[in-house]
């Protein structure tokens, strides 16, 4: 049961950062993902054979302490630069909908367990798993938000750099991205990931922040 749990957790937390990038797609003119059905919270339409699979299968090995942190990936969300006014900026929004929506999601799902906390509570049923919502919501918008490509944040850091300058650090990130993505998540010069260094401490405010006096951190 503590299995299929965690599982659905990971759906849900997915599926809320894939809806939100097609939704942030679809509310600045470009039709595409919504057209293809993936302005939906059914986790099947944002089902990736290899990524997700790989994700549940990591997740797994996370839960039984044999992995730092799960790893893997949703179908892409496609849009359409053409359709967008501003494609530099509004690719950046889109990219950005993923993460937001997640942090979005933690902070509701926090408010509903200090709901829980108090007397006679209809939620109160809920305080045992929520956390593991937060934290899932939580740790995918961190992860995400790293500037480096496939992640949002590589797409969010373009957008946010001048035309030139942006044209430059598109094509390094497209060269490189994938390999640096790969030695941050991989223990390649020590006995931890050295992406746990750079985005725990911040996984570790919020936290504390959605979460008081959590014994998760």
């Amino acid at each position: 049961m503590t299995m299929l749990f965690l599982i659905l957790a990971f759906a849900i937390t997915i599926t809320v950062h894939e809806a939100a990038h097609a939704w942030m797609a679809n509310r600045l003119g470009d039709p595409t993902a919504k057209l293809s059905g993936r302005l939906s919270l059914n986790p099947l339409v944002h089902y990736d054979p290899a990524g997700t699979t790989l994700l549940i299968i990591t997740a797994i090995l996370w839960y039984f302490h044999k992995l730092p942190f799960p790893f893997g990936w949703a179908k892409p969300v496609q849009f359409d630069p053409y359709n967008l006014k501003n494609p530099q900026r509004d690719s950046a929004l889109i990219s950005f909908a993923g993460p937001g929506a997640n942090l979005i999601l933690a902070i509701i799902l926090s408010i509903i367990r200090k709901l829980s906390l108090l007397p006679f509570s209809p939620f109160s049923f809920l305080l045992d798993i929520l956390p593991v919502f937060i934290v899932l919501n939580i740790s995918l918008a961190i992860f995400n938000l790293i500037p480096i490509h496939p992640l949002d944040g590589g797409k969010i850091l373009v957008g946010l750099l001048p035309s030139k300058k942006a044209h430059e650090v598109d094509i390094f990130l497209n060269r490189f991205g994938f390999i640096i993505l790969i030695a941050l998540i991989f223990p390649i010069f020590g006995n931890e990931p050295l992406i746990n260094t750079i985005i725990s401490p911040i996984i570790k405010i919020l936290i504390s922040i959605l979460i008081p006096g959590n014994l998760i951190i």
